[in-house]
């Protein structure tokens, strides 16, 4: 899979500077937060569509708000570290819970933030994520060869009437998933991700003593 000239560290880059108005947001708003709980090492797929686009996103991180400090006091200081930083800066309300919550977001370069904090609670809600970015070029998955044919079938075995000797589940090529128009793949409801076919198991073959009544039914020339 080839990958596209500069996207990846173009995405790094993204996630650098996401991580580091992140790391400045919880100090200044939660200081003494536990910064080692903040995962934003490495992006991750969130579009399945070819061609995968992937994003560095952190959504779970939260800290203590200080005892002296409200919700508005803490939404209000946010609004102003990340206009100041040159970010888009915005605070809209959402109702958590039949609790008014107030959350402020910050936009630039595709990045987002949302700090999310109320009065019935202490903890202060912090979440990021970089733009969505193709990584790779898309490639055909290519069918792969079968594991027996008809020339090297074993002596006293017949190919699988499930997958004709591929081995793989036929249903998937042997992915694992299948193509998807809502949300560009999904699990293979043949395999279930195992990527073999589960008649055989991935030896392309049967043992004609052991075939049932039923599989017999697939070899006419075993009378």
């Amino acid at each position: 899979m080839g990958g596209i000239p500069g996207a990846r560290e173009e995405l790094d880059r993204l996630g650098r500077a996401l991580r580091t108005k992140l790391v400045e947001l919880i100090d200044d708003l939660t200081p003494g937060s536990d910064l080692r709980l903040l995962f934003l090492d490495e992006p991750g797929v969130v579009d399945w569509h070819e061609p995968l686009r992937y994003q560095y996103w952190t959504s779970s991180f939260s800290g203590e708000r200080p005892a002296h400090a409200s919700a508005a006091d803490i939404a209000s200081r946010a609004a102003a570290l990340l206009g100041s930083a040159g970010w888009e800066a915005a605070t809209s309300q959402e109702d958590a819970g039949g609790r008014n919550r107030s959350v402020v977001t910050g936009r630039r370069d595709g990045c987002s933030i949302e700090i999310r904090v109320g009065d019935h609670g202490s903890l202060v809600y912090f979440g990021g994520r970089t733009p969505a970015m193709a990584l790779y070029e898309t490639e055909e998955f290519p069918w792969p060869e079968p594991a027996r044919t008809a020339a090297t079938v074993t002596p006293g075995y017949v190919l699988c009437y499930e997958c004709d000797g591929l081995g793989w589940c036929p249903g998937c090529e042997g992915r694992g998933w299948v193509r998807d128009e809502a949300r560009g793949r999904k699990n293979c409801s043949a395999c279930h991700r195992d990527r073999v076919c589960l008649i055989c198991r991935g030896a392309a073959q049967l043992a004609i003593s052991e075939l049932s009544p039923y599989q017999r039914g697939y070899y006419p020339e075993l009378g």
